[in-house]
């Protein structure tokens, strides 16, 4: 789970750095300006362009790979390293999912507000995880709530 968190995180810090050559976002302009909405809509994009070149790499792998390892050892670490790999590549069509949902968000002018209170997410938060739909309280109370009926 960490290791394909961390591949989230370097598929998202490579599509920023594409587009952070031009452009930043500041909180000295408008909050969610036409200016903002394009850049997170292209970061948006070039995310899950990303994504998509991933998983087709992926694909031509699983084809190309050999179907049976001869040594038992190395049939089970293969078919281990395949069954992370596609954990991995499910984790990301879920994550395709919020980008398309952000971008419908990004259409309906709803992008950058929280969901539950309507408030602005804010920049640094939306920068480091551009699907999100909560505040950081909003979230954590989500969170707390979540917890507490799962313990119970």
């Amino acid at each position: 789970m960490a290791a394909s968190a961390r591949n989230d995180s370097e598929i998202l810090s490579k599509a920023k750095s594409r587009l952070e050559e031009d452009y930043v976002p500041g909180d000295d302009e408008p909050y969610m300006s036409k200016k903002q909405q394009d850049y997170f809509r292209m970061l948006l994009l070039e995310w899950k362009r990303s994504i998509h070149s991933a998983a087709g790499v992926t694909l031509q792998s699983l084809q190309d790979g050999p179907i049976r390892e001869p040594d038992l050892n190395d049939r089970a670490s293969s078919e281990t390293d395949w069954g992370i790999e596609l954990r991995t590549r499910d984790r990301q069509r879920k994550l395709i999912a919020k980008i398309d949902s952000a971008l419908r968000r990004i259409d309906e002018g709803e992008y950058g507000f929280c969901e539950v209170t309507g408030d602005p997410i804010g920049l640094r938060r939306l920068i480091a995880r551009p699907v999100a739909t909560m505040t950081v309280e909003a979230q954590e109370a989500h969170e707390r709530r979540e917890k507490i009926s799962r313990d119970k």
